[in-house]
């Protein structure tokens, strides 16, 4: 099933799938069965790779050195990624585009140009244990001290904590109107793993919990200015629920695929599986949302793309990762019930992808945060303001 993309989206597409399927499709049991993590030098290989397809500088402006691709070849990108497990699709790092409005030249050269050239991996500390990811009710603090900052807070679930080499930080300002993202070394003294918890999920990166104790960092690290912390949090927030719903998307896909293929070849009473009418029924539910899901998510780009207004695509971002990521879910379920005990096995692609597209309905906003965020909007500007 194909949807009308740009030549150049459907370029990047058979690249971003040749490279999933020779690349990190082959490894998906093997790092199941170890913990999420594939050898040292098939991971170097893997992001090798990766750097030498522009997969880091995808979203790079051009005069940084950049591809500065449209959001929608960027959705094509990602869409073939998400078909892969465990996310091995993560072995790269991605320096986005809002990171080249909101930092210093300083902080460009130490921090986001390394991440484009592969050198550097970040992780986000934003969530709370209160609040969440309502980062209008964030207890951190960032207080200033002369030349320096001091960073206080406990941070919750910071993805890729364990492999990254610095961490954006965000912090309420006592004294200051709102909040402010802040670039902090990994290691610097006051920084404390005191959880480490198990997720559903097999992957590599982990999501630790921090507790940030007088973490003193130079202001030079502090990210924009005034007033802008939001502005780029809701930048970020924006990239990845509508890069949520594209891998949403491709994980849709693979499942349909592997589930088809199962169908047809489990014979039952002499007979094909595929050719009992509750098997079809599965079958057209799974196709029929996968459409949906695509024409959303594509459309969003698009929309991204040509500059619409930035409140109607930021209330567009949570509706397709609200429907995408629950459709993605569903389907899923769906595959674990055509594949039967297969399908509860780890080395099998549905149960992994079962377990695995669960927390697309939670992290990076819940859904329900995602249904307050739509209705703020359609009852604030209407629904031809959307």
């Amino acid at each position: 099933m194909q949807i009308p993309i740009s030549d150049e989206a459907r370029k990047w597409q058979g690249i971003a799938r040749q490279y999933a399927d020779d690349y990190l499709q082959p490894h998906e049991v093997e790092a199941e069965l170890n913990d999420g993590v594939l050898p040292d030098e098939i991971t170097q290989r893997n992001k090798t790779r990766a750097i030498e397809l522009g997969f880091t500088a995808i979203d790079v402006p051009k005069s940084h050195g950049g591809l500065e691709l449209p959001m929608e070849t960027q959705a094509a990108i990602w869409e073939q990624l998400g078909r892969v497990t465990n996310a091995l699709s993560w072995c790269f790092p991605e320096a986005q585009s809002w990171m080249f409005e909101a930092c210093s030249d300083e902080q460009l050269d130490r921090y986001i140009l390394p991440m484009m050239r592969g050198e550097q991996k970040e992780c986000y500390a934003i969530t709370e244990a209160g609040p969440g990811s309502d980062v209008s009710s964030l207890e951190a603090t960032a207080t200033r001290d002369g030349d320096d900052y001091v960073l206080n807070g406990e941070k919750w679930y910071v993805t890729s904590g364990n492999l990254a080499s610095f961490i954006w930080f965000q912090a309420n300002l006592p004294g200051e109107d709102g909040a402010a993202l802040f670039l902090v070394d990994q290691g610097t003294p006051g920084i404390e793993t005191i959880a480490n918890p198990k997720f559903s999920h097999t992957y590599a990166s982990h999501h630790p919990t921090y507790r940030f104790n007088n973490v003193r960092i130079p202001a030079t690290n502090r990210v924009g200015q005034p007033g802008d912390g939001m502005a780029f949090t809701h930048s970020w927030f924006r990239h990845e629920r509508l890069m949520i719903a594209a891998r949403s998307c491709g994980a849709m896909a693979r499942l349909i695929e592997e589930a088809t293929v199962f169908a047809n070849e489990r014979m039952v009473d002499g007979a094909p599986l595929s050719e009992k009418q509750a098997i079809q029924f599965m079958l057209a539910d799974c196709t029929t949302e996968l459409y949906a899901a695509r024409l959303m998510t594509y459309d969003t780009a698009r929309a991204d793309d040509r500059a619409e207004d930035l409140k109607a695509v930021h209330a567009r971002c949570s509706m397709a990762k609200l429907f995408v990521s629950e459709a993605a879910n569903r389907v899923a379920d769906r595959a674990v019930q055509i594949f039967g005990g297969r399908g509860y096995m780890r080395e099998n692609v549905a149960e992994r992808f079962f377990r695995e597209l669960r927390v697309d309905r939670i992290w990076e906003g819940t859904s329900e945060i995602q249904r307050l965020i739509i209705a703020r909007s359609l009852l604030k500007r209407g629904l031809d303001g959307m």
